[in-house]
């Protein structure tokens, strides 16, 4: 059973509406993240019964869950929707792990809710798929992150371009509280509700945090680590609206995202991003964007006056300097390096312009200098030469440099083609293996074994994957 103890339900009403899941026909679980149910003080063998099956699916409801749809606003690509909301997922609650860490219970895909706007509030398997592949790979390296517990099929098809087979996702996380609720009660000039909303998110992540000054500088601190966490991996979100930052600094809402393969600087996947807003080098100014419209919503809380307005800017463009000094610690980790000095900054840009020229694999060129394959990536190979001179200069009196590289560099990171192609065995077969093998070894991302060899490859010319969709 789960035991549920539901704070963001025991708020007014006004923060959600209570909707319960719709069932589905003939659940059956694809994957289920036994180490995560620990994490959660969960009973694997009751998750695992038909009861398990049932909760997991949305069909029945366990003892002491809530279910509710939560409300928020959200600026979107630049445009503000007053009224955005939990429109495909239905949080059933909270648990409280055993060492005291609090999660939430999020049913994802299953069935509309009084925010669906004329959507059907279901997912089909591919999206799914691809989130459990890509937060799991993200929580085994440590960005901070949603997590999923499981994936269920539901035995119906869901009308997308074409049918599609249904999945629900069960999301954890340590709340999911956004940006966008912020401005959700900020663009009603509800003040009553933005305070409680704020003591709520202090009270839950930030407790030693004294009113919203201090919280607002909390929220820049976490995005600063997690943003610098994705440019260490080549990782583009694809969808950074309000809406989908969360206040706890972690990843949420993978839709379109995608991880590199040959290194641009503004790459972009997504494939309603047409101007490049969310590409993977404006991710950090799209951060201080966003930021910039929580402290909106904040400054009524800390006196609504110019003092408070000069205080919300200085900490929302706190965010650069602390951003550059999580970025240089992680590309200098990639190095071998663990104490940076401001010169590595040099070393490191100059890599990456080698590799910006001939668009060399992210992957690949960082996890090759630590066995001496990273040259075999670049097209100036003499350029590439010189630069490995200055670098060997620097790490060799670093007798850790390998250890420290090998933590830094993943062998593997979720390609788009291997998640495609386990998305179209799945979908079209019901042959779940290349998912199964795929979630095993990105679980395992330092680890080489030649089973998972393939794994590693870049695309084929015919592989790649240029285009990446919300799925919903």
């Amino acid at each position: 059973m789960i035991h549920f103890d539901n704070s963001y339900a025991r708020l007014p009403q006004g923060f959600f509406t209570r909707t319960a899941p719709t069932p589905v026909r003939d659940p059956k679980i694809v994957a289920l993240n036994l180490p995560l149910a620990a994490r959660l003080g969960l009973d694997p063998a009751w998750l695992q019964s038909p009861e398990g099956l049932q909760m997991l699916a949305g069909n029945a409801l366990p003892e002491g869950a809530e279910p509710i749809a939560q409300a928020y606003a959200g600026h979107q690509f630049g445009g503000f929707s007053p009224q955005l909301g939990d429109g495909r997922a239905v949080l059933l609650g909270e648990v409280v792990a055993p060492d005291g860490a609090r999660f939430d219970i999020q049913l994802k895909g299953s069935g509309p809710t009084p925010f669906s706007r004329r959507g059907d509030g279901r997912a089909w398997l591919g999206p799914v798929l691809r989130e459990y592949l890509v937060s799991e790979f993200m929580a085994a390296f440590g960005v901070p992150t949603t997590r999923a517990l499981a994936a269920v099929t539901t035995g119906e098809q869901v009308i997308r371009e074409t049918l599609l087979p249904g999945a629900v996702l069960t999301r954890v996380a340590s709340s999911h509280i956004r940006v966008g609720t912020f401005e959700f009660y900020a663009a009603r000039g509800d003040r009553d509700r933005l305070r409680l909303l704020a003591e709520h998110v202090i009270a839950r992540h930030y407790p030693d945090a004294s009113g919203a000054a201090d919280l607002l500088q909390r929220v820049v601190e976490a995005q600063a680590y997690t943003i610098s966490c994705w440019m260490g991996l080549g990782f583009i979100h694809g969808v950074m609206n309000t809406d989908n930052m969360s206040v706890s600094g972690e990843t949420i809402d993978y839709g379109p995202c995608a991880f590199m393969d040959g290194y641009r600087p503004d790459k972009v996947f997504s494939s309603i991003d047409a101007y490049g807003r969310y590409a993977w080098n404006e991710q950090p100014n799209i951060a201080v964007w966003n930021l910039a419209q929580l402290a909106s919503c904040l400054v009524p809380l800390m006196g609504d006056s110019d003092e408070a307005v000069a205080e919300a800017t200085r900490i929302v463009h706190s965010f650069p300097a602390l951003y550059q000094r999580e970025w240089l610690r992680r590309f200098a980790a990639k190095l071998g390096i663990t104490s940076p000095r401001d010169t590595d900054r040099a070393l490191i840009e100059r890599l990456l312009g080698l590799m910006a020229e001939g668009q060399a694999d992210f992957t690949r060129v960082f996890a090759g200098l630590s066995n001496g394959k990273a040259r075999d990536e670049f097209l100036n190979r003499d350029s590439f030469d010189q630069w490995s001179v200055d670098w060997q200069a620097r790490v060799k009196d670093l007798p850790d440099a390998a250890q420290v590289m090998a933590r830094a560099n993943p062998r593997r990171i979720p390609r788009n083609h291997r998640i495609e192609e386990a998305i179209a065995q799945a979908r079209d077969s019901g042959d779940y293996s290349p998912f199964h093998l795929l979630d095993a070894a990105l679980r395992d991302p330092f680890t080489d074994r030649p089973e998972w060899d393939k794994l590693a490859l870049p695309p084929q010319p015919d592989e790649v994957v240029q285009r990446t969709f919300c799925g919903t």
